[in-house]
């Protein structure tokens, strides 16, 4: 039995001896994950840090952006207020151009109509002195034909009418077309 103890114990040495190679590595693979762990603290603690600083700015910058857009939008208010008054300006002004020139183009019409037509009757007054005083000249013209005539009636054999005192003059005779 001793004989048998002293196997057992000397396989189990073995098998200590088997084992702390194994037992030896995986502590410095512990070692090392530890190494690992605490430079990943130590470089984690700062990120956290300046990502929670950046949180911070960010919401800051994110009250700063909602209290200008509350401003811009008094702003806009105000301007839709103004567009408002400025359209209704617009439709006062229109409305009044419209009466200004209903108002002027009333009498600006009646004084153009009444200057043609005081053109006109000029122009008809000109043109019936000129026919009259064309009626006029060939009347008197036919009188001195007739006076001429009555005493040269024989003399050439045409009634006087060769002697050219009964036709009006050129300039007369257009005037009467």
């Amino acid at each position: 039995m001793e004989i048998a103890a002293l196997i057992a114990s000397g396989a189990f040495l073995m098998l200590v001896l088997v084992l702390a190679v194994p037992i030896l590595r995986l502590r410095h693979t512990v070692d090392a994950a530890t190494r690992m762990i605490n430079d990943l603290n130590e470089r984690t603690g700062p990120l956290l840090g300046n990502a929670a600083t950046t949180v911070e700015n960010v919401n800051t910058a994110l009250g700063q952006v909602s209290t200008t857009l509350d401003g811009v939008n008094l702003q806009l208010e105000k301007v839709d207020t103004v567009t408002g008054h400025v359209q209704q300006v617009t439709g006062n002004v229109a409305n009044l151009s419209t009466v200004v020139s209903a108002a002027a183009a009333n009498p600006l019409v009646k004084l153009a109509a009444f200057g043609y037509g005081v053109r006109k009757a000029a122009a008809a007054r000109r043109h019936a002195e000129q026919e009259r005083e064309v009626r006029a000249e060939l009347k008197q013209r036919r009188k001195q034909a007739r006076r001429l005539g009555r005493g040269a009636a024989g003399a050439n054999g045409d009634g006087g009418a060769s002697n050219g005192a009964g036709s009006p003059p050129a300039g007369i005779r257009r005037a009467a077309r």
